[in-house]
């Protein structure tokens, strides 16, 4: 993880060309982290099918009693804030 993360979570959208594309969502611990920085980081450490095609940053991730993270719920949030969203981005 890379050391301005607080914490992420991946999450799998629609996408037109390969059906599925990975979208990342990340609580920030350093504000100066951007998406470029974050992008770069998962293509030096990660194989290209599992870089995140999409990042969007987020104030927190939504969590079960145990701390873990409720990637439905994040999906669905999705989806509810604009539900054309998900095929465009």
């Amino acid at each position: 993880m890379h050391p301005g993360v607080k914490e992420s979570a991946a999450i799998g959208v629609p996408d037109e060309r390969t059906g599925e594309a990975v979208k990342l969502l990340v609580v920030r611990k350093d504000p100066a982290v951007d998406v470029a920085t974050l992008a770069a980081h998962c293509r030096a450490h990660l194989t290209p099918y599992k870089c995140p095609k999409h990042i969007e940053f987020t104030t927190d991730l939504p969590k079960t009693a145990i701390g873990k993270v409720l990637r439905r719920q994040l999906r669905d949030a999705l989806v509810a804030r604009a539900p054309g969203e998900l095929a465009r981005a």
